[in-house]
């Protein structure tokens, strides 16, 4: 027999999926936006941008990157590792004033 407190914790369950990402046919649902553009444009080239970026987002996933870190890394790959709070003009120069 089960307590009420068990009860209690059956009815909280959807909880605990409530952070999980959406998904789309085994991809995060997030992969799939570029179908959008799809939807006004039907060409060839933006069917053959979907496919691509569909099949790179799964490779990815399986490579245990989720979307947004994907879109993470490639944001890294392009920017690089020192990334400054101040653009170049406005940092501050050391001066010398003796």
């Amino acid at each position: 027999m089960s307590s009420p407190h068990d009860a209690q914790e059956q009815v909280n369950w959807h909880w605990r999926n409530t952070t999980r990402p959406m998904r789309f046919f085994s991809m995060d649902s997030r992969a799939a936006l570029p179908y959008l553009i799809l939807l006004p444009y039907a060409r060839p080239i933006s069917l053959a941008f979907c496919v691509i970026s569909t099949i790179i987002f799964v490779i990815l996933e399986k490579h245990g990157l989720t979307f947004p870190s994907a879109l993470r890394a490639l944001r890294h790959t392009m920017v690089g590792e020192k990334r400054y709070a101040l653009a170049r003009i406005r940092r501050r120069r050391m001066r010398d004033l003796g």
